[in-house]
């Protein structure tokens, strides 16, 4: 990985002239859920939600399926609007606000999908590059570097010219999330990006999230039933149960010394 590959935490001598860059990581609350509830008919998927995510912090969603996790992430993808509540995202206002908020909003997040959903017409490197040309009006030079300085982050600086068909779906799945870095977004929301995925061609994914958790600064939220990656990537733990959040503590105290009975039921039947 260059030295000027985006994100990294070594300060850029040029990040003063760079609108699109990350603001510092100063530990103050980035994500915020107040009294979040959202309901598919008379199905309650989050009931009455507060939580909050910290700038530059690693947090992990786990609990049953059905329990709301993905539910969260879309709504900060603004794929889902919540019935009541309030969500703010580095002190403005996601939900309830008006389109233009909520564009400007958009920008600061990034998502990786269990389906790559990447562009099949187009080639890897227009695949990462799109967005930021056309969305950031970055200048297309600039965003191609920046698109293969990602690929060299993700492994895949030999596939900048290949067309996603051509790629495996571990190879699919480094180029979306590559994609989704390429804006430079304050908080990456990763939803069981691996359960898409042959065994095999987990843990390069896997690797590949690691490596980007160890050596940027980016605040990550993460959906998973990978515990081990949890436990590795996180700084905290929520376990979710009924669309509430029934616990929350370290990696470490949740995984070897849960409080709650449901979080223990949950870990001993997915562990």
């Amino acid at each position: 990985m260059s030295a000027d590959t985006p994100l990294m935490k070594e300060p850029d001598a040029n990040a003063g002239a760079d609108a699109n860059a990350n603001p510092p990581v100063d530990g103050s609350e980035l994500i915020r859920f107040e009294h979040v509830t959202k309901r598919f008919g008379t199905n309650t998927v989050l009931d009455g939600l507060d939580f909050c995510v910290d700038s530059g912090k690693h947090v992990t969603l786990i609990g049953p399926s059905g329990s709301g996790k993905t539910t969260i992430l879309r709504m900060l993808m603004t794929l889902v609007k919540p019935d009541e509540g309030t969500i703010t995202v580095a002190g403005e206002r996601l939900f309830p606000a008006n389109e233009q908020q909520i564009r400007d909003v958009r920008k600061k997040i990034g998502m990786v999908f269990q389906q790559f959903n990447l562009f099949p017409n187009m080639k890897v490197l227009r695949n990462i590059t799109e967005a930021p040309v056309t969305v950031l009006g970055l200048p297309k030079d600039e965003a191609e570097q920046r698109a293969r300085d990602l690929l060299e982050l993700v492994g895949l600086t030999d596939k900048a010219d290949a067309y996603p068909t051509q790629l495996s779906g571990g190879q699919q799945q480094r180029v979306a999330i590559a994609r989704a870095l390429a804006m430079r977004p304050q908080v990456l929301l990763l939803d069981e990006v691996t359960s898409a995925l042959d065994p095999e061609l987990v843990a390069g994914v896997l690797d590949v999230l690691r490596d980007i958790a160890r050596t940027t600064d980016i605040t990550m939220l993460c959906v998973t039933h990978e515990m081990n990656f949890a436990r590795d990537i996180s700084d905290q733990v929520l376990m979710f149960d009924s669309g509430r959040v029934i616990e929350s503590g370290s990696p470490e105290r949740i995984f070897s010394d849960p409080e709650h009975d449901r979080t223990r039921e949950f870990l001993s039947a997915v562990l």
